[in-house]
């Protein structure tokens, strides 16, 4: 081997990142410039560890992966890398190889220094916009992303707990029937109950009719139904809109325009969840 040269897996561990990573990123972004011996062999150059971590710093700066590729390309000098960028890496890369351990030992360090919300913002919605761009193009397995995906969920349900405590306006957040993917919803949730709000949650699948009984109970401020396609929220726009009705109803994640929030007599979120949390923060809050 060449001196000061690396194979791919030499690579991974100075940087902290998967080799499936590592080989998507030059491949989609150009992010690494191996070199060839004779043999076909890839080696990396320290150059090649200094973009990658340069990408990784961006990242966790809330950067899509695109974006911190770019940058990290053109040699442009990372932002002040936030604290918890390296826990961040650790986790993604436990995450990308299923090392349950080490990635339960990251996130614990992550919580045990930084607020909940920095940790979203720096490490779990960054590694999750990562995942789901490597997922579009299959650079993600199905294990990967179910692995990933149960892991955060579980973690972060459990920061919930309680969640409903409190003097502050209730926020009711379901997922309509024929999405399953609530992950998100749990994010904003954990968003929401930093502002100050109480959060009662249903998830993922929940009937419209079991919606419309728990708010005449509970007489929330605010019930957000979230889905990632428009099709589920389409399915039971009848339903929404009788809620609507009685109830301050808000749509969100990929599923829902304007259109649709409108013609269900809704309101629309538009932003990711934090920024979804502080819009709601912002709200006229019901007596």
């Amino acid at each position: 081997m060449a001196e000061g040269l690396l194979r791919i897996g030499e690579v991974a561990r100075r940087a902290g990142v998967s080799t499936a990573a590592l080989r998507a990123w030059e491949r989609r972004y150009g992010l690494l410039e191996p070199t060839r011996t004779e043999a076909g062999y890839r080696l990396y150059s320290a150059a090649d560890v200094a973009r990658v971590q340069s990408m990784q710093a961006h990242l966790a700066d809330g950067l899509s992966a695109a974006e911190a590729a770019g940058l990290a390309r053109m040699g442009a000098s990372a932002p002040s890398p936030p604290g918890p960028a390296e826990h961040a890496a650790e986790l993604w890369a436990s995450l990308d190889t299923f090392d349950d351990a080490r990635a339960q030992l990251a996130f614990d360090r992550l919580i045990g220094e930084f607020s909940v919300e920095t940790v979203l913002r720096e490490a779990v919605l960054p590694y999750l916009r990562m995942l789901g761009e490597r997922w579009s193009v299959g650079d993600a397995s199905v294990a990967q992303e179910h692995f990933a995906s149960t892991l955060l969920r579980e973690r972060l349900l459990a920061l919930a707990r309680g969640w409903d405590g409190g003097i502050g306006p209730r926020a009711i957040l379901a997922c309509p029937p024929g999405e399953r993917h609530d992950l998100g919803l749990v994010v904003f949730g954990l968003a929401l109950r930093g502002r100050g709000w109480r959060v009662t949650f249903f998830g993922a699948e929940t009937p419209i009719d079991t919606l419309a009984a728990a708010s005449a109970r509970l007489q929330p401020h605010a019930v957000v139904l979230a889905a990632i396609a428009s099709e589920p929220l389409d399915a039971v726009a009848d339903g929404i809109a009788a809620l609507a009705r009685d109830h301050s109803v808000f749509l969100a994640a990929g599923g829902a325009d304007e259109e649709l929030a409108s013609r269900m007599g809704a309101r629309l979120l538009q932003a990711g969840p934090l920024e979804a949390a502080a819009e709601m923060g912002d709200q006229p809050r019901r007596a």
